[in-house]
């Protein structure tokens, strides 16, 4: 049985703690929050701390905390020659402190307290030091995934941008939707089938074959339209370099 630790109450940390606690041959021992409270509609009240010299012995340490709080929570560890693993997409892995066998534990995957989610269909990207420490990781990962890599920092760099791209930025464009729709008073549910379908077409497809639209097609006319019907200089501005990637991107087909 892996012995396992979390520290954070943030939406990670709270869908983390839910999987482990489902897992089998692994054992969420303890949960480490700043505010206790945070932790209470997932933990038992027992299994909770706040205070560094209460932590208690495990196998592994998971730092599921801001990417900014990470190096902070590494240097208060109050133990040395334990596997520390952090869960950012972004931070090296050397930002852990030396004091500690340095790990990630990535879920690629964008977390909402309120949202349930099913843990087995995320992908978790593993990064270790050595590969004893890898197959400890890899053995906690397998409990709650069905998709687990071995991924450096350099590739996780690069996922976690593409997931910017994929996630944060598409959703963003549908803010952008939303907002038109408002202003003229069109009922945003009109597009969300379109949005379905959208995202089950990358599915089959790649983004290549996928695309369709104005840009795709080279519509001038309908493009020039849009850009006449669109007063928000922001929105303009988005349109056109989205526009021309689309086209440029065709071109070197």
């Amino acid at each position: 049985m892996i012995k396992v630790v979390i520290f954070g109450s943030g939406n990670l940390a709270q869908h983390l703690i839910l999987a482990l606690q489902k897992a089998s041959d692994v054992e969420l021992v303890q949960a480490f929050a700043r505010n206790e409270k945070d932790l209470l509609k997932v933990l038992d009240s027992d299994k909770i701390t706040s205070n560094y010299n209460h932590i208690k012995n495990a196998d592994l340490y998971i730092i599921a905390v801001s990417d900014n709080a990470i190096q902070e929570v590494s240097n208060l560890l109050p133990f040395s020659n334990k596997l520390v693993a952090h869960t950012s997409g972004s931070v090296a892995i050397e930002m852990l402190n030396d004091k500690n066998r340095k790990a990630v534990f990535y879920p690629l995957q964008t977390f909402s307290k309120n949202k349930e989610i099913n843990f087995s269909e995320i992908p978790i990207c593993l990064e270790a030091e050595n590969t004893t420490d890898l197959q400890i990781l890899k053995q906690v990962a397998k409990t709650i995934s069905d998709v687990v890599y071995e991924i450096n920092s350099k590739q996780r760099k690069s996922l976690h941008v593409a997931a910017v791209f994929v996630n944060n930025f598409v959703n963003h464009l549908y803010q952008i939707g939303n907002d038109i729709c408002s202003d003229n008073n069109v009922p945003f549910d009109i597009l969300k089938p379109l949005i379905t379908e959208t995202a089950n077409k990358i599915l089959m497809l790649s983004p290549t074959n996928a695309q369709t639209g104005p840009a795709k097609r080279r519509d001038t006319t309908t493009i020039n339209a849009h850009l006449t019907f669109l007063s928000d200089e922001n929105q303009k501005n988005i349109y056109k370099i989205l526009t021309k990637s689309i086209i440029d991107n065709d071109q070197k087909l």
